[in-house]
Parts: structure tokens; C-alpha cells; sequence
């Protein structure tokens, strides 16, 4: 008699079902590195205005602003509260380069805030759960409050 060599049908579709089980547990975990990216990407965006923000400090009390309520660094044009970036389009966004594809900022003058979230895709909107939010500080010797929210990303 001959022997024969090779597979069963039966063993075929065991290691199909196996190989189906493994994918179907490996997957999920793949499928969700959009979202940790973004997460991410924003507490990149935490640490640059954290660190423009002392940069910017040391602007300020080099030229001798950093107690005074407002005023602009003269060698940036870098407008300042306190010595720090204020919350506008010449403070904020003049402390860091964000590029204009990849970031959606809105200052809100009433809050003194300025918020900084990722574009997701074209036409999707961002949410509150997925952004950083820059606030200026309020007085003399106080930081700005800078808060990473990625739970939504």
C-alpha cells in the first residue's frame, strides 16, 4: 500500500477556525491605534506649549515684562499676560508652529482660553473629549493652565 501525504479536509478547516479565533482577538487591538495616536499627538502639543511657555517667560523677563499685565515681546512678536503667551493668535499660536492641517484652534476671548484639537478627517468634528485646552494666567507669578483631554481620542 502507499502512503499518503498531505492534509485532511477536516484538518484544513481546524486550522481555518484557529486562525479565525486568533485575527478575531488580534484585531480589536489594532483597530484603535487611530485614537492612540491622536492621543498622543496631542500630549505633544501639551509639552510644546508648555515648553513655548517657559521659552516665552524667559523672553519676557529678559526684556523685563514678564510682571506686567500685557505687553509683546519685541525679537518674537510674541503678545504676553504675565510674562506668558496670552490666549490669542499672536500668543498661543505665535509661541508654537502648528501646522493648519492638523490642528483646529479657536480663542475665546471671554475665557481667556485657547483650544487646540485634532482634525479627524475632513468634515468630522472634533470633540471635547480630544483636545488641549491653554488658559493664560491671572496674575502676577502664576502659570498658564495647560490640560490634555484624550479620553475621547
Amino acid at each position: 500500500m502507499k502512503k499518503q501525504a498531505g492534509f485532511t479536509l477536516i484538518e484544513l478547516v481546524i486550522v481555518i477556525i484557529i486562525l479565525g479565533i486568533l485575527a478575531a482577538t488580534a484585531v480589536p487591538k489594532f483597530v484603535n491605534l487611530q485614537g492612540d495616536a491622536r492621543g498622543s499627538a496631542l500630549k505633544g502639543v501639551k509639552a510644546a506649549l508648555e515648553g513655548g511657555a517657559t521659552l516665552t517667560y524667559s523672553q519676557a523677563a529678559i526684556q523685563g515684562i514678564e510682571k506686567a499685565s500685557s505687553g509683546i515681546i519685541t525679537s518674537s512678536n510674541v503678545s504676553v499676560v504675565f510674562g506668558y503667551p496670552d490666549a490669542s493668535l499672536t500668543g498661543t499660536e505665535a509661541s508654537i508652529d502648528l501646522s493648519v492641517d492638523d490642528w483646529t484652534v479657536t480663542h475665546n476671548t471671554s475665557t481667556n482660553t485657547t483650544t487646540i484639537t485634532s482634525v479627524i478627517a475632513s468634515g468630522a468634528t472634533a470633540t471635547a473629549d480630544c483636545q488641549v485646552i491653554y488658559t493664560e494666567p491671572t496674575s502676577t507669578g502664576s502659570r498658564p493652565k495647560i490640560v490634555a483631554t484624550i479620553t475621547g481620542c
